[in-house]
């Protein structure tokens, strides 16, 4: 641990292996494809908005109509239909899953992270730690010279030194049936390991007085140490590989003789056993339809049996081979990329390997989480689209992940994407519920103008109506989802085909109301039975697009049929039926609106019950045609496993 030495200088600042890896922090970063999500819906909406505004301005400065009250009235109406609040309820959304998934003990630093974690479909976890207990557990000891497996071990333990708490000490002492042995022994010198003779000794005397010495270590340097024939020798390397094809490390074990020279006792095989819950955590997560990839320092053999034992596959690739001294980790052949595909983990892995791992997989159309702990696993924790920072890991790997765990093993991970699933769906529902509304209240009000020169909505119904809307919509983040069993992605255009079919329909409903509200007003038994006129029509309008909004919002939540569980929570059922009692009590009282006599609201409301049905008929054939019949189906996953970093969302 001290001394001199003479070294040579090959490179510094940036040149040096700790100045590449600040570098490829500097240069790792995902894009957020949740902000890009958001961006184009809302691109579209505004399209959407401004365009049709357009033609209303134009069509009513042709009839005439005033300037400034125009103006002021499509202000309101672009301003009330572009879905202002959307962000906010969608941060709403992640900012409580990110709440719940703290409960499970993973931290959430990066709020967007929550909606890449649901699309996540490749998980390179490290072994040790993750996967296994990293505890150092002793194997069957293979003895040569030693009279029994207990005597064996306790050469071993001789030769250690409890008060270090080394983790090889400490596994072969553990391995003690009877640690009361060592009390009978005192230990007056120990040398302990170092990296040029490769052993531990221990000088000890034993209960009979006698002074002897026990060593253990490499088991090529112990077998050096012992005065061994052939035969023996052979047997002992034969042991140590086969140990090796099977996980283990090893440690040879010799005892001193009375001429002063080493007896060979035997071999202890060491492994870091998988945790008890890995086997079953990889399970879940295939059942999810996430692929984990094992990434580790160790053997390709290590990493194949462990890999195996956990039913991960056995194609373990070395990393050495695929990182050559002179490839630059960020742009991988073809071919390398392919390998790294095509194999169930990577052994002799370096941290600089990990960043080239994960680009490889991204740029082949993969969403990538990435577990990592020490301060080299930075570039790699910030370059993967979620970088999680295991239980102990240095604050550079924390401050570079965008989940931290404060638990190991890899249960917590899984439950953190089932959890994000969850949300994403809560997210996906509101926005194919507030494209639609767009659509219905913007067609709607032109469709009106240009057909009867009639406004459908004052601006304080069109203030109210968005207010009634959106307040309620952010209890949507507590509403109960099913979990998806595959990774889920933003596919803009299954979104937009979904939302703009149930608009289109709305819009069909809602002029279908007006339709009525005209022929009533022609009509003079209709008129004897119920006088109304358009200030009534108007109410009538507006308490349907209330209750048909939020009657569509139980739609959009499923893609079933909406009476199929999961059911809504009681927070998001409880909030839209409170909303649709103050919407009833305005039109029944004449607070703001036109007074309605309670049988036209009964009508209004049976009206849009007929048309809920329709809507949601219409939406599961919909999503039959999109992902359901074979054909659609293959296009759709092909469109799923399409890179988000190529297509910009």
């Amino acid at each position: 641990k001290q001394g001199e030495m003479v070294a040579l200088v090959t490179g510094t600042g940036g040149n040096t292996f700790f100045g590449r890896t600040a570098k490829l922090v500097g240069e790792a970063g995902a894009v957020s494809h949740f902000q890009k999500a958001v961006m184009r819906i809302g691109d579209f909406l505004i399209f959407v908005a401004v365009g049709l505004s357009i033609i209303l301005i134009a069509v009513e400065l042709h009839r005439g109509e005033p300037v400034l009250e125009l103006i002021q009235f499509v202000l309101i109406l672009v301003i009330a239909s572009i879905p202002v609040a959307m962000p906010a309820v969608l941060s709403v959304t992640m900012a409580l899953g990110a709440l719940s998934l703290s409960k499970e003990k993973a931290i959430v630093s990066r709020l967007q992270a929550i909606e890449e974690m649901a699309g996540v479909d490749i998980l390179c976890s490290d072994k040790t730690g993750t996967l296994t207990k990293n505890e150092l557990t002793l194997g069957e000891p293979v003895l040569f010279g030693a009279k029994d497996a207990e005597a064996l071990i306790l050469a071993g333990a001789l030769a250690s030194r409890p008060e270090d708490k080394d983790a090889i000490d400490m596994s072969v002492i553990n391995g003690l049936k009877d640690r009361s042995l060592l009390d009978k022994y005192n230990q007056t010198k120990f040398i302990p390991f170092d990296p040029v003779g490769k052993r531990t000794e221990g000088t000890v005397t034993g209960p009979d007085g006698q002074t002897s010495k026990y060593t253990k270590g490499a088991p090529q340097v112990i077998l050096d140490l012992c005065d061994v024939d052939g035969e023996t020798r052979t047997r002992a390397e034969k042991v140590v590989n086969d140990l090796a094809a099977k996980g283990y490390r090893t440690l040879g074990v010799a005892g001193s003789r009375a001429d002063g020279g080493w007896h060979y006792l035997g071999i202890l095989p060491l492994f870091d056993p998988p945790r008890d819950d890995s086997a079953e955590t990889i399970a879940q997560a295939k059942q999810h339809g996430l692929k984990v990839h094992m990434i580790t320092g160790d053997n390709v053999a290590i990493a194949s049996e462990i890999s195996g034992q956990l039913g991960m596959g056995t194609r373990i690739q070395a990393a050495t081979e695929l990182f050559k001294s002179n490839v630059d980790p960020t742009h991988l052949s073809p071919e390398a990329a392919q390998k790294v595909e095509n194999a169930d983990g990577f052994a002799q892995v370096f941290p600089e390997h990990k960043y080239g791992i994960v680009k490889a997989f991204q740029d082949r159309g993969h969403l990538v989480a990435m577990t990592g702990d020490g301060v080299n696993d930075a570039p790699a924790l910030k370059q993967a689209d979620i970088g999680i920072a295991v239980s102990g890991a240095t604050d550079a790997a924390r401050a570079a992940a965008a989940l931290i765990l404060t638990a190991p093993g890899l249960s917590v991970i899984i439950k953190a994407i089932e959890e994000a699933r969850q949300i994403f769906e809560r997210m996906m529902s509101y926005t194919i519920y507030r494209i639609a509304m767009t659509i219905d209240i913007m067609f709607f009000v032109v469709l009106a103008v240009l057909s009867f020169d009639f406004t459908p909505l004052t601006a304080v119904m069109i203030i109210i109506l968005a207010l009634l809307d959106d307040i309620p919509i952010m209890t949507i983040a507590y509403d109960n989802t099913r979990i998806d069993p595959k990774p889920v992605r933003w596919q803009m255009s299954r979104v937009l085909s979904v939302s703009s079919v149930l608009g289109l329909l709305a819009v069909a409903e809602t002029f279908g109301l007006l339709l009525i509200g005209w022929e009533w007003l022609k009509n003079p038994e209709w008129q004897q039975w119920i006088e109304i006129d358009k200030p009534h029509i108007q109410t009538m309008l507006f308490l349907q697009l209330v209750a048909g909004g939020h009657l569509m919002l139980f739609l959009t939540r499923t893609k079933k049929l909406f009476f199929i569980p999961p059911f809504p929570s009681p927070a998001l059922f409880w909030a839209i039926v409170g909303t649709q009692i103050f919407a009833v009590l305005m039109c029944a009282l004449g607070w703001l609106v036109p007074r309605l006599p309670w049988s036209l609201i009964g009508l209004v409301w049976a009206y849009n019950i007929v048309w809920m049905f329709i809507q949601d008929v219409v939406k599961v054939g919909v999503y039959y045609l999109i992902e359901d019949r074979p054909m659609h189906k293959q296009r759709y996953l092909k469109t799923v496993n399409q890179s988000l970093h190529t297509h910009g969302y």
